[in-house]
């Protein structure tokens, strides 16, 4: 319904702006035809009709093929030099209507519409809605496009739109200028087909992406939505929506920070999965405790602050208007300059976190809390992705973008929503992350850009494997790891959950049987994922992994098989 929409309205600007030059048009040729008939020759014959026609046509065009079928009288000629004034002045009329036409911004805003509709009825693979193409939205379509999964863009602004179509994605990704909000952009961007998995509200306005969340909900109440929320007035009304995933990039660095600060298996392991660079399994990322220097206290602020004290770890609080903040135990008021810097100990400090919303300050806060103190480790707030080069050159331990936190922490909820689950039971199990999941893991995937990937066994995903669940009989975990040109080498992939039903099985071992409707997270190398994707789609080699015997393929072979079995 919303395509044809877009076309009838593209029909209907186009009739509008054209309908006086096309009137136009016929009748200078109608008439030019109609007295060229009636205009006696040399001979005293008049030009026939189509001889007319055929003139009018190439005159039109400014060919200049002569005067045919036969010399004309002075009288035609007369009519037509006429004839070409009219022609012309009727033609530049035309083309100045057709350049107004494709400036007029209702008819380019339709027709990129309806373009933008037709390329989203042509994604046949699961996708997703991304509302809001900033640093987030663009970071995070970057990270579907790297995991070739397919994504739909809205956004208001038509330079971002622009920009997205410069991207050298290794999906097809329409986006569409247009508010994310107005349902008719959302069913353009195909929220009610069965192949939308979820919804991104991205747009940076929490009224917004209210609205847009309760207009999925009532579109399309099987796709999932995630928001990014900074406010805490928004929450209570997005969570009473059902089934809304929020996404706090202040609340997530808080939480990570603690992790790095008191539980360094479960923070390398967290930034290894989402791609942070320079991060090994094989190496550790913690820092040291003692007491930190807090400058800033907005809304990151509050939430490092509060993840801290949480962590019983001592926090100096530096910022103009902490004395309003009565949960600070201890603070100094005051912008971070170097003499408010010494008076919070900084100096004897084992860390400095600058996190307030200017990144000018950030990177003075940075070089001022270096001068004083060489050895404190650095953690630096950017805000803006255009200052990437300066942030860079300032070498800072770690550096917290906002745009970039939340969207890795969205993408990985986008490739497998099982994997909040395994690491909040990493949380209360340290033993199990220290002793099988690190090991494993380094083992089997020796490098960064691990990938991280879930599957599904069910007629959908897995048709292959599924029919040979439910006709052949059982296959084990194990063996759908295995290379399928050697049963007895295992490829560098590790499961890392199974989710069947209500239960989950977490770090299975290569003996459980699978079944219909089983879940599975797992991480492996990429090239290892595509190597089991293959196994779970080939029913041949499902068979040889899991009994080790080569079946025929193919009629023939089939029969020479019985034949040599009979």
């Amino acid at each position: 319904m919303a395509k044809g929409s877009d076309l009838d309205r593209v029909t209907a600007i186009v009739l509008s702006e054209m309908r006086s030059p096309l009137i136009v048009l016929l009748i200078v040729n109608a008439l030019g035809i109609a007295v060229m008939v009636m205009i006696p020759g040399v001979d005293g014959t008049p030009m026939g009709l189509f001889h007319a026609f055929y003139f009018m046509t190439y005159t039109a065009t400014t060919t200049g093929f002569g005067e045919i079928p036969r010399e004309f009288s002075d009288a035609q000629r007369m009519w037509a030099t006429v004839c070409l004034y009219m022609s012309v002045v009727a033609w530049i009329y035309a083309i100045g209507s057709i350049i107004r036409l494709v400036q007029n911004p209702h008819f380019t805003l339709a027709l990129a519409q309806s373009r933008f509709a037709r390329n989203v009825t042509r994604i046949q693979e699961p996708f997703f809605i991304i509302c809001g193409f900033g640093d987030t939205g663009s970071l995070l379509a970057r990270g579907l496009s790297d995991r070739k999964m397919n994504a739909v863009v809205i956004d208001s602004d038509i330079e971002r739109i622009k920009a997205l179509r410069l991207r050298d994605y290794k999906v097809v990704m329409p986006g569409l200028e247009g508010d994310a909000s107005v349902p008719k952009n959302l069913s353009d961007a195909g929220l009610s087909r069965d192949n939308c998995r979820g919804v991104v509200l991205l747009t940076g306005d929490d009224d917004v992406n209210l609205k847009i969340a309760v207009m999925t909900r009532l579109l399309n109440p099987r796709a999932e939505v995630i928001c990014r929320s900074t406010s805490r007035a928004h929450e209570e009304e997005l969570i009473g929506l059902g089934s809304v995933v929020l996404a706090d990039p202040y609340e997530t660095f808080a939480r990570e920070l603690g992790f790095a600060l008191h539980r360094p298996p479960l923070y390398t392991l967290d930034e290894w999965l989402v791609g942070a660079r320079g991060v090994k399994l094989s190496n550790l990322v913690s820092y040291p405790r003692g007491t930190w220097v807090l400058c800033g206290y907005g809304q990151l602020g509050r939430w490092l602050y509060r993840s801290l004290s949480e962590w019983g770890v001592k926090t100096i609080v530096v910022d103009p208007k902490v004395a309003d903040a009565d949960e600070v135990a201890q603070g100094i008021q005051g912008l971070a300059t170097r003499a408010n810097l010494r008076a919070a100990g900084v100096t004897n400090a084992v860390g400095v976190i600058a996190a307030t919303n200017s990144d000018q300050d950030n990177l003075a806060i940075l070089l001022a809390a270096r001068s004083l103190n060489p050895h404190a480790k650095l953690i630096v707030r950017q805000n803006s992705h255009e200052n990437e080069l300066a942030f860079a050159a300032a070498s800072a331990d770690l550096i917290m973008q906002p745009s970039l936190v939340i969207a890795r922490r969205i993408l990985l909820r986008l490739i497998s929503p099982l994997i909040q689950e395994l690491l909040d039971h990493l949380e209360e199990h340290p033993q199990m992350l220290t002793e099988e999941v690190i090991p494993r893991l380094s083992e089997a995937i020796d490098g960064p850009d691990p990938a991280l990937w879930c599957v599904n066994i069910g007629p959908g995903e897995t048709p292959a494997l599924n029919a040979y669940l439910r006709q052949t009989g059982p296959l084990l975990l194990g063996d759908v790891v295995r290379d399928a040109r050697d049963r007895n080498l295992l490829l560098d992939a590790v499961p890392l959950m199974l989710k069947r039903g209500n239960a989950r099985m977490f770090m299975p071992d290569g003996e459980t049987s699978l079944a219909p409707g089983d879940e599975i997270l797992a991480c492996s190398t990429r090239a290892a994922e595509v190597r089991v994707r293959a196994n779970l789609a080939n029913a041949y080699s499902l068979a040889y992994l899991a009994t080790g015997a080569d079946l025929p393929r193919g009629w023939l072979m089939n029969r020479l098989w019985q034949g040599r079995a009979s």
